[in-house]
């Protein structure tokens, strides 16, 4: 009750973390719960692995210890990624040095504000087990989120691929509790039927043997219209649907997405 007070007179809550998409936060009831397994999936190319970075950017930003752990990129790469998005530059001219003078100017501000900001990135270890991630999360500092991208990359072995995803999962909601962080973890829709009517991401299409329906706390699906309805007025129009809350409601956030910045923007506050 003196939490509910301390709330009630305005406090934040002390186990909530805002992921800095006010849409998504108002949706969560304020924002990720430490304790909780928040998975995000989505179509191939959908990008699952931009707003998950872009989720740590803007919970890091606030001084919370984040830990973004990457099973398909170098961190380096991850890093430049940063960038493109909190610079509003493209990547590819990161990587040739052909910057004009408003985005070098941008790129440069976003790497002073990156300086000071607490994210760490590190490859995600392989065989991912959930002791070995433990592991990289006691050593890292104060941490509080910790993203996880993707799930299908961790390299678990066990008697068949859906069995090791699903006790993957298991394992993952278990860490979050015991480690008292939030845990992001990305996935892709093995399950998915592209030909179906509706492309939307459904809970079913996550596979794992239905260990996501069962075992996270928060499912996000990720739906980008334009790649189903090119050429429709939709470029970049983007719907985080909330397929599943066990704290609360569902519902979905409309999002803006700047593919040539791998940036994500939210519509009802797009300047953050």
């Amino acid at each position: 009750m003196e939490r509910v007070d301390e709330v009630t007179d305005g406090a934040a809550p002390v186990d909530t973390i805002p992921t800095g998409f006010p849409s998504l936060d108002e949706l969560l009831g304020g924002g990720l719960r430490r304790g909780d397994l928040v998975v995000l999936g989505g179509d191939t190319g959908s990008g699952k692995s931009a707003l998950s970075l872009a989720i740590a950017l803007r919970v890091s930003g606030t001084g919370r210890g984040t830990l973004f752990l990457t099973a398909e990129m170098e961190a380096e790469r991850v890093l430049e990624r940063a960038l493109a998005i909190e610079g509003r530059a493209r990547v590819d001219d990161l990587r040739r040095g052909t910057l004009d003078e408003e985005a070098r100017a941008g790129v440069g501000a976003a790497a002073v504000r990156l300086r000071h900001n607490t994210l760490q990135v590190e490859r995600a270890p392989a065989p991912g087990t959930a002791d070995v991630i433990r592991e990289r999360i006691s050593e890292a500092r104060e941490v509080q989120l910790a993203v996880i991208d993707p799930l299908q990359a961790l390299g678990l072995a066990a008697a068949s691929r859906e069995e090791a995803l699903a006790n993957a999962v298991q394992q993952l909601k278990v860490l979050a509790m015991d480690q008292h962080i939030a845990i992001v973890l990305t996935a892709h829709l093995p399950a998915m039927d592209r030909a179906r009517k509706d492309p939307r991401p459904q809970l079913d299409d996550f596979g794992t043997l239905g260990a996501v329906r069962q075992h996270a706390d928060v499912v996000l699906g990720l739906f980008r219209e334009e790649m189903y309805q090119a050429g429709n007025g939709v470029d970049g129009a983007t719907e985080l649907i909330l397929l599943k809350n066990r704290n609360g409601g569902t519902g979905y956030a409309d999002l803006y997405f700047y593919k040539q910045w791998m940036r994500f923007e939210d519509m009802l506050d797009p300047d953050r």
